[in-house]
């Protein structure tokens, strides 16, 4: 297609996240034509989609049969890592122990999800051990009934994937369900971390397929007959179908496209970027107009991933953040986060009488109870991500319904809590409570959703106790703004622990100090604290005016706040380019034998230049594929090579080579 054509191609930006779902209509020529925002659906994600798209079109009227690409940014990947949700799924591990199980945090990541464990694998030059599969077997008819997906690991699969494809093959064949296998999302050592990655991947498969399903299929009944392309961690463009293979790959998405909106929106080379959603805030900093990409894979939820992605760095705070209290102090300080809650203002814009009715009840009465303020409600997830619950689990989540029901009235005894908060973390049902977004609505920051609502929540928090028995607040603006100024300084903290760590000190650590937090209340003294950042901070989200002029004002930076810093997201869904790389290593196994894997290829050779010629060649036609395989017709294909040699008594000797092979292109777009 001629560049004037591209020029002047209508573009649909989508930015689905935790609260809401963001659209904007976007062309090279014209800029932003028009934005809108919806409330994220989580039961059924096609109606916050078709809501943000219908306002748009309607308010640019323009023919949905006019738009050429759809592109997709989403935070629900990060979001549910952090939050620590996601469907309950089996992992295979071959060749590798239990103890394997304590490293790179991998025990902690599966909980008490199912491993199986099975003898084979390879070793570094790809040679096979014993291999046996009689015990998956036995296991599948007990497993199928209870997982959603499966993660295969064996030992050097990045060497060799032979029994992977095995085991992926069987798995298949035997369930239907999902298979990911290490070897297609990374060819690093490090077999916990290839495992844990692994895991994370077949855990979201679900979730990102029923976002990528829910949008073709508006897309579809609205007459958008354009390729759909999604936002990848490191902030390029991939297929709809290459995510849904890949869904750990969107980790960081929303924050990757962020990124390149606020560079689009503000022309600054230089800066730090904030992003506050409901769920999560995300730091990075941008040096000389492109943000940095994490050498060791990305962190989010607390699990550092092989994935390649922007580095940025994700804490649970955000406008619908859990507000909790320190209940070991006298005065307890209020915390915020990581979890999210439905705010009470949204449920009951959502809900009505029944969410006021029962909390004007718990107001009159003459005690606080500490279920006060809190309901649940089914997500509305399919039947099958409850697979696998427990007894007690089972019975509670029956009861549970889509209409919001009073925790006081839902539960029976204390312990039901913990088995509604293992619910919560399946993705099985929403808790609703005070937030930020409430606050901020009873102090009228906000207006968007029920005040009233907001209000009464805010009462029944501040009639909590603190050490001394005394109430927390005298009135709901008191502990409103107590969480709003909570939601300033922990922004301002998160903002300074990145900005540290990116100048290579402890990030935490010279937070906690006593001469940072010093400056951050402005205390005054003998010796002065002050705080000096080199570049301005851009706010990002769409309460960002809400909050980040106060956090700019905390930590003495210039704060720009764009004008569309609302659609940040889905402005820089629909920037990027695809981007997709492949690799290869050449290895030694014995002298004068140079052995060539790349994927699933390998090949021996004699002669170390044939064995680099070979597997040029392959990464090329790999990655030309792969450039096809996530949406574009028109792949710029770079190679780098990276040859490691010794020179023993004048004589070069050869130790191994790597050869990463990078396509790059437009997105294709429709004619």
């Amino acid at each position: 297609m001629a560049d004037s054509q591209v020029e002047n191609a209508i573009f649909l930006g989508i930015d689905t996240g935790g609260t809401y779902t963001d659209a904007v209509l976007w062309s090279e020529a014209r800029g932003v034509i028009a934005k809108a925002k919806a409330l994220t659906t989580r039961h059924d994600l096609s109606v916050g989609i078709s809501g943000a798209v219908e306002r748009i079109v309607e308010e640019a009227s323009v023919d949905p049969g006019h738009i050429r690409l759809v592109s997709m940014s989403t935070t629900l990947a990060t979001n549910a890592l952090v939050e620590g949700q996601g469907g309950r799924i089996a992992l295979v591990m071959v060749g590798f122990s239990p103890a394997d199980l304590e490293k790179a945090d991998l025990g902690s990541a599966l909980g008490s999800d199912p491993v199986v464990f099975l003898p084979g694998g390879h070793d570094v030059y790809g040679r096979p051990q014993p291999f046996d599969v009689s015990t998956l077997q036995e296991a599948l008819p007990r497993l199928k009934e209870e997982v959603t997906g499966f993660a295969v690991c064996a030992y050097f699969a990045v060497r060799n994937p032979e029994h992977e494809i095995a085991i992926r093959d069987l798995v298949r064949a035997e369930t239907g369900l999902p298979v990911t296998c290490s070897h297609e999302l990374s060819a690093k050592l490090n077999g916990p971390r290839r495992a844990l990655t692994t895991v994370l991947n077949a855990r979201l498969i679900a979730m990102i397929d029923r976002l990528v399903a829910a949008t073709e299929g508006f897309l579809d009944r609205r007459g958008i007959h354009a390729p759909l392309m999604v936002v990848r961690g490191d902030g390029a463009l991939v297929s709809a179908a290459f995510a849904r293979h890949r869904p750990i790959e969107t980790i960081l998405s929303g924050p990757a496209a962020s990124l390149v909106g606020a560079r689009h929106m503000t022309g600054l080379d230089n800066a730090i970027v904030s992003d506050i959603g409901g769920t999560t805030t995300d730091v990075a900093v941008l040096d000389n107009g492109r943000p940095r990409l994490d050498p060791n894979g990305a962190t989010v939820g607390g699990f550092r991933t092989m994935v390649e992605a922007v580095a940025m760095r994700t804490f649970g705070l955000g406008g619908d953040s859990e507000v909790s209290l320190d209940d070991n102090a006298m005065a307890p300080r209020i915390m915020l986060g990581p979890r999210r809650l439905v705010p009470l203002s949204l449920l009951a814009a959502n809900h009505g009488a029944i969410v006021i009715d029962h909390l004007a009840r718990q107001v009159k009465t003459a005690n606080p109870g500490r279920l006060d303020g809190r309901f649940a409600l089914l997500t509305g997830v399919p039947e099958q991500m409850a697979s696998g619950l427990s007894k007690g689990e089972a019975e509670l989540y029956q009861r549970i319904t889509r209409e919001p029901q009073p925790l006081d009235r839902l539960l029976n005894s204390v312990s039901q809590t913990a088995t509604i908060n293992r619910l919560v973390a399946r993705g099985l049902v929403h808790l609703s409570g005070f937030t930020p977004s409430d606050a901020c609505h009873v102090l009228h920051l906000q207006n968007n959703w029920n005040g009233e609502a907001a209000r009464y929540g805010a009462i029944l928090y501040a009639r909590r106790k603190d050490g001394a028995g005394r109430p927390l607040c005298d009135t709901p603006e008191e502990i409103s703004r107590r969480t709003y100024d909570a939601l300033i300084r922990r922004s301002s903290e998160v903002v300074l622990e990145t900005v540290f760590a990116e100048d290579g000190l402890d990030g935490p650590e010279m937070v906690a100090s006593p001469l940072t937090q010093r400056a951050l209340s402005g205390q005054g003294g003998i010796a002065g604290v002050k705080l000096d950042i080199d570049r301005p901070l851009i706010g990002l989200g769409a309460s960002a005016p809400v909050y980040y002029p106060a956090v700019g004002a905390m930590l003495g930076a210039p704060s720009i706040v764009p004008v569309d810093t609302d659609v940040a997201n889905a402005l820089g869904a629909v920037v990027g380019q695809v981007r997709v790389s492949v690799e290869a290593h050449i290895g030694q196994p014995a002298e004068g034998i140079f052995r060539v894997t790349a994927g699933e290829a390998m090949k021996d050779f004699q002669e170390e230049d044939l064995a680099i010629a070979f597997a040029e060649e392959t990464l090329q036609g790999q990655v030309r594929s792969f450039a096809l395989e996530a949406g574009t017709d028109e792949a710029q294909v770079t190679i780098a090579r990276n040859i490691s040699a010794a020179t023993v008594e004048d004589q070069r000797k050869f130790i191994e080579a790597v050869l990463v092979a990078t396509a790059t292109g437009r997105p294709r777009i429709a004619h």
